[in-house]
């Protein structure tokens, strides 16, 4: 597994994490900082988890904004706590981060959203996604 792979997965646990307790998300980044700054061997995952949450954070409204715009027939609250939180990673790195191209973006979302939640979450999160990068790609 990449280390970028292992940083998405470390990011959706914090994603996941703060939206079932209802804590900030900001909260929940200074509790995983402190404790990667005691966990030495987990520091790598945690510079790129914490680029992408940070990220989130910062642009949270614009990317929750997406989401209800090309979410057909879903609306942030309705959607699976998992999927949601895939979702944010995924249009994080496609609108925010030109390192990752947006199939690569698209590919690990949808890997993780099979992997990990519903039998139909990973044509719903390919789906949403790819929509959102065809029209961020016009």
């Amino acid at each position: 597994m990449s280390a970028r792979t292992k940083a998405r997965k470390r990011a959706l646990d914090l994603l996941y994490g703060a939206d079932l307790r209802e804590i900030s998300l900001n909260n929940a980044i200074a509790v995983e900082s402190e404790r990667a700054a005691t966990e030495p061997a987990r520091q790598e995952s945690w510079r790129y988890a914490l680029q992408i949450v940070t990220g989130i954070a910062e642009h949270g409204d614009e990317i929750d904004e997406l989401i209800e715009t090309y979410a057909q027939g879903w609306t942030i609250d309705r959607m699976p706590v998992l999927d949601r939180a895939l979702v944010r990673i995924g249009i994080w790195e496609i609108m925010f981060n030109d390192e990752v191209p947006d199939a690569v973006a698209i590919s690990e979302a949808v890997k993780l959203a099979g992997e990990l939640s519903t039998d139909d979450s990973a044509g719903f999160v390919n789906g949403l996604l790819a929509r959102i990068a065809s029209v961020h790609g016009a």
